[in-house]
């Protein structure tokens, strides 16, 4: 059974946090949404970055937030170009916040937060370029 944790409205609102954060950089995010995780959460969000063929932008700065509701699990998964300029525990704050809101069952509102975050954080890095392309789908994604 696919999961529905948000109304079209709230997807929406995700969606144009996404294109938010996008006008301030290079990088690419992406939302993955699925019920329970099959497996250890950082082996499962690879896992959903390689279907999901994020590991493909120019330059290797997809990033990919991986919820699984029903086992309360949470991750973001910055890709290659991203991780080798970036120190290691780069997406911590990001996730405490998230997780932060998440504790208060204020998942939309922590995924917004989070990815508006990550854009800030990835425009010292990556900044937005005349013609960037966006290269991933902004869409959720979602699995059972």
């Amino acid at each position: 059974m696919a999961i529905q944790l948000f109304t079209q409205q709230d997807e929406n609102e995700i969606i144009n946090a996404i294109k938010a954060a996008e006008k301030n950089t290079s990088g690419e995010i992406r939302v993955h949404l699925e019920s329970k995780c099959k497996g250890p959460a950082f082996e499962r969000a690879k896992e959903v970055f390689e279907k999901l063929e994020m590991h493909q932008t120019e330059q290797k700065n997809g990033v990919l937030f991986y919820v699984a509701l029903e086992d309360h699990l949470f991750y973001i998964l910055g890709d290659q170009g991203i991780n080798d300029r970036v120190e290691a525990n780069f997406w911590e704050s990001t996730k405490e916040l998230v997780i932060e809101y998440f504790k208060k069952a204020e998942f939309k509102q922590g995924l917004i937060a989070g990815i508006l975050k990550a854009g800030e954080q990835l425009q010292n890095y990556f900044p937005y370029q005349a013609d960037d392309v966006n290269e991933l789908s902004d869409e959720i994604s979602k699995g059972k």
